[in-house]
């Protein structure tokens, strides 16, 4: 009885160290993957996308966006805005007008903000997907940043397809297209003074 007793618990603890060592390889695989994703959206070579933002149906938006390193630009139906990485510059089509806000107090540049977040917050795994590899990451207790993020990778290239985000109950969905990594250089980032000379501008500095 003491033998087949141990042997249940053998075969119990091999099972579960089995199961642990795989999630532990999908952790990784996942890390990996993710990590290269990463590096072609943020990594010292810049990038460009097109994207469609969806805030659970409350509010849709769509354009371009253009970083690299502390420096951006991004252009939509309302509004283009280019930052230098101290000054930020957004022409209101609206209104006509550029606004300038420093970068560390800047409302306008909010979409590349969706795309930042600290790696080492998050817990970890992959699954094959309809169009691609899923990547779901999850917030480990007690850190800061949003709750849980979905990346939907291409599976030759690892480029980003889409992107679901949850910040507090609310999902947010970002469709991501003619993704390119590289070729932005530090003149397509800065504000085009001499095109805007006879506009208005409010400083909010």
């Amino acid at each position: 009885m003491r033998k087949r007793i141990i042997c249940a618990f053998v075969l119990l603890w091999c099972a579960i160290c089995s199961i642990n060592a795989q999630e532990t390889a999908n952790s990784r695989q996942a890390r990996r993957i993710f990590n290269s994703a990463y590096q072609q959206v943020f990594g010292e070579q810049g990038a460009t996308l097109s994207y469609d933002v969806n805030i659970t149906g409350i509010y849709k938006t769509h354009g371009t966006i253009w970083y690299k390193g502390k420096k951006s630009k991004f252009d939509e139906a309302r509004m283009t805005s280019w930052n230098d990485g101290k000054t930020v510059y957004t022409f209101k089509k609206k209104k006509r007008e550029i606004e300038i806000h420093t970068a560390k107090n800047n409302k306008s540049d909010k979409y590349s903000q969706k795309f930042k977040f600290e790696p080492e917050n998050y817990d970890y795994s992959i699954a094959e997907a309809d169009k691609g590899l899923m990547v779901t990451l999850k917030l480990i207790k007690g850190r800061k940043g949003m709750k849980e993020i979905h990346a939907l990778l291409d599976r030759k290239t690892y480029h980003p397809i889409s992107v679901r985000i949850k910040i507090a109950f609310i999902w947010t969905t970002i469709k991501i297209s003619n993704f390119q990594s590289g070729g932005i250089t530090d003149e397509m980032l800065l504000f085009p003074r001499e095109q805007f000379k006879n506009y208005r501008f409010v400083d909010k500095r």
